[in-house]
């Protein structure tokens, strides 16, 4: 019985699942506070990550059955902040749909004027928001709010059992990553499409070649092929990238954040153009729709 639904997810859900598991022996274990401190600054970089591989899943389901992806969805929650359905609601149906609009956009990077913010109030705006304009969108889409609102629930639930334990535990090694997590996803997004203002997919985005960078993150780097299919599991974006990056304009190929950038790396040049694979012969259209990353109850 297959239970991965493509086995690149296999090795990171481990990874992430272990995270979580080691957390809470950890709470559970652990009284001393600076202990528990030093456990929270080794790990949380690596909960950064998570951010990524959960952002992936909600638009592409990691597990055939829906009850593993509902406790995956769990674990990301207690990790990045963000549970299920926020990222199909507030990302998939409003990002991906509206990123050429900055007057719809949902992680719009204009603010009311039409200036483009600047990084700290975007990446305040966007974290302090979010889960408020998931909610404003799931009104237009009620099957993913009922999710939305129920894993939210379950994972505030969670979280005050957490605290109701052992308050000091459960803030450092759940609630503080939980809302670093926030906004480490909220800065990073405003790097991808900030000051590209463009009506053309292929000019819409900027994308990192960096290798041990989309390691970290699942291939996030090739930003403008997740957008012109934003339904390709991440593991098949380099294939995909290869066949669009001569319609990329080269300024767009830019250097990761740090630390990335401090890690040496011979993979930097933009791949050559190569024939479209089988499977994607349909074109370049932008897939985005209320069926796409669908997750609910």
């Amino acid at each position: 019985m297959k239970v991965f639904r493509y086995p690149a997810d296999r090795v990171p859900t481990a990874l992430i699942v272990s995270l979580t598991v080691c957390d809470l022996l950890v709470f559970w274990l652990v009284q001393s506070p600076y202990l528990v401190v030093a456990w929270m600054l080794c790990v949380v970089p690596f909960k950064t990550g998570s951010c990524a591989f959960n952002h992936h899943h909600q638009h592409v389901q990691t597990f055939y059955k829906t009850w593993l992806n509902r406790l995956l969805e769990v674990v990301y929650g207690l990790q990045t902040g963000i549970s299920t359905n926020a990222w199909v609601l507030h990302h998939n149906l409003g990002h991906h749909l509206n990123y050429l609009d900055q007057t719809k956009d949902e992680s719009a990077w204009k603010d009311e004027k039409g200036n483009t913010m600047g990084v700290f109030r975007y990446t305040m705006t966007i974290a302090l928001t979010g889960y408020w304009r998931a909610y404003q969108v799931g009104k237009r889409h009620p099957r993913h709010q009922k999710g939305f609102l129920a894993a939210g629930s379950l994972i505030m639930v969670l979280l005050l059992a957490l605290f109701w334990v052992n308050w000091f535990n459960a803030l450092v090694l759940f609630l503080i990553p939980m809302a670093w997590g926030l906004v480490e996803t909220s800065w990073h997004t405003f790097y991808h499409h900030a000051g590209l203002d463009s009506d053309d997919h292929f000019h819409a985005s900027h994308n990192v070649m960096h290798r041990w960078y989309n390691v970290f993150t699942g291939n996030l780097g090739y930003h403008t092929a997740h957008h012109v299919k934003p339904g390709l599991h991440w593991s098949k974006l380099p294939e995909y990238h290869a066949t669009i990056a001569d319609r990329i304009p080269p300024e767009l190929f830019v250097e990761p954040c740090i630390p990335f950038r401090w890690f040496p790396d011979r993979s930097r040049v933009t791949p050559k153009t190569a024939k479209l694979p089988t499977e994607l012969a349909a074109g370049d259209t932008v897939v985005a729709s209320e069926n796409q990353g669908a997750l609910s109850f």
